[in-house]
C-alpha cells in the first residue's frame, strides 16, 4: 500500500486517522454516488470521473497544503468510514475543520465527533491553527448538532465560499486564547 510520506496519523480511544491510501477509492465512490452525501456536492450528481477528481484533490492537498483532512477508521480494521481534519481549498476564504462519515454503519455512535475532536487538537496543537471554522449547509442538521456538540458558534460575519446558502460556525480554541 502506497502512503503519503509524513503525514501525521492520529489515535483516538477507538479511531484511527490517517491520511488517504488508494484502496479508500471504492467506499469514496460508493458514498459520494449516494444521497447521503447530498450536503457536501451540493445537490449535484457526480459520475466516477468527478468522484475520482475529487478523491483526488483530498489527497493532493496533502502535498500542496502539508496538511490534509484524515480519512477514519477503527482500530484494528483499515476500511475507511469517513474523512475528518483540515481543509483549505484556495478559493476558500478561511481554514475548515470538516466532516463526513461515508459509511451508514458508522452513523449514529459518536464517531464524527471523536474524529474531529482529535483532528481539532491536532490543527490548534501541531498546525498552530489560530482559528478554524465549519462550512455547512443549513439544512443539515446532523452536521449543525456536531459543530454544537462540539461547541461551536455560528459565526454570521464570516464570508463562505461559494454562492450559498451557507452557515459557518466557528470553532472554539481549545487552549483558550482569544
Amino acid at each position: 500500500m502506497i502512503t503519503l510520506a509524513g503525514s501525521p496519523t492520529l489515535q483516538t480511544d477507538r479511531l484511527v486517522l490517517r491520511a488517504p491510501q488508494a484502496g479508500d477509492w471504492p467506499v469514496f465512490r460508493d458514498f459520494l454516488g449516494h444521497p447521503r452525501s447530498t450536503f457536501i456536492r451540493d445537490g449535484d450528481t457526480l459520475d466516477d470521473a468527478k468522484i475520482w477528481r475529487a478523491f483526488c484533490h483530498i489527497t493532493g492537498t496533502w502535498v500542496a497544503r502539508g496538511y490534509g483532512s484524515f480519512v477514519i477508521t477503527r482500530k484494528g480494521e483499515d476500511t475507511a468510514l469517513g474523512l475528518t481534519g483540515p481543509w483549505h481549498p484556495i478559493e476558500w476564504p478561511e481554514r475548515e475543520l470538516g466532516w463526513t462519515i461515508w459509511s451508514e454503519a458508522a452513523e449514529g455512535q459518536g464517531i464524527a465527533f471523536e474524529a474531529a475532536t482529535a483532528a481539532r487538537a491536532h490543527v490548534f496543537r501541531d498546525l498552530g491553527w489560530k482559528t478554524a471554522v465549519s462550512y455547512i449547509d443549513p439544512d443539515n442538521a446532523r452536521s449543525i448538532a456536531l459543530a454544537k456538540r462540539l461547541g461551536c458558534t455560528p459565526d454570521a460575519k464570516a464570508p463562505f465560499p461559494g454562492k450559498g446558502p451557507c452557515l459557518v460556525y466557528r470553532h472554539p480554541d481549545p487552549g483558550g486564547r482569544a
